[in-house]
């Protein structure tokens, strides 16, 4: 009697040494850009929280196993995004105000 290929348990190694590259590749990515000036303070941390952002979403899929979670603890998860959004919106908005106040006070 032979058994099926869905009762060995499955290995994500490949697909976790890979995640593992990327959010290495994605931090040499943020260290270099951080080292560029794009025109102002508020551009500057809106590019780097994209690219956390996206480090932040493979840790979730493959460290966190959501990818292989059922739609419910997925949905759960995803509660949490337009919060993170609203906290990082709130927090380039605040730091482009403080940055012109203090051009201006100059």
């Amino acid at each position: 009697m032979a058994h099926s290929d869905s009762s060995q348990p499955h290995s994500h190694m490949k697909e976790l040494a890979l995640t593992f590259a990327a959010l290495i590749v994605l931090t040499i990515v943020t260290v270099k850009i951080a080292k560029l000036d794009f025109g102002g303070v508020a551009i500057n941390i809106s590019i780097a929280m994209f690219i956390a952002s996206i480090k932040a979403g493979l840790v979730a899929l493959y460290f966190m196993h959501l990818k292989w979670e059922e739609k419910l603890i997925v949905g759960f998860a995803a509660l949490s995004i337009p919060f993170v959004i609203l906290m990082i919106a709130t927090m380039v908005w605040d730091v482009s105000q403080k940055t012109a106040e203090l051009i201006y006070a100059k």
